[in-house]
């Protein structure tokens, strides 16, 4: 699986207008389910976001956890994580998990890492409109390819 998290100020998700997930200041995480990711694999990124320290502390250094400080994190699904950018000029998705198996990862993902903190989504699947204040700025990218 791959996510990339923003430490945000505040974040917001709309569909047709409406808003459907929000967040005040905590985690915008990105979400993308790739072929042959597991339902372990969304566990294991699930704890590796809420205990992900990249939150200052008293001294102003990345010190602290999304759990840490109390705050809440906006989980969307983003298959375009998956752009295979290699050749040529359009991205090509081919290495992104199907949809029904992407959808029960997300919600898997989503449900995990909100047995940890206050989670809100986006609707997946959705033509979404997200904002967002980044804070730092802070973004980081995650795949669990690269824990192997």
């Amino acid at each position: 699986m791959r996510a990339l998290i923003q430490r945000v100020s505040e974040a917001a998700v709309r569909v047709d207008g409406a808003v459907v997930g929000q967040c005040g200041p905590g985690l915008l995480v990105l979400v993308c389910a790739m072929q042959g990711d597991t339902p372990a694999l969304a566990d294991k990124l699930a704890a590796k976001v809420a205990k992900l320290r990249i939150f200052r502390d008293d001294a102003g250094r990345m010190n602290r956890s999304v759990r840490d400080v109390g705050a809440s994190a906006l989980v969307i699904s983003q298959f375009t994580l998956a752009a295979d950018t290699r050749t040529g000029n359009r991205p090509g998705f081919s290495h992104a998990a199907a949809p029904d198996d992407a959808r029960a990862l997300y919600e898997r993902f989503a449900e995990q890492l909100g047995a940890l903190v206050p989670v809100q989504t986006g609707q997946f699947g959705a033509d979404m409109k997200v904002s967002l204040i980044n804070d730092g700025p802070v973004t980081i990218w995650l795949d669990t390819d690269d824990w192997a």
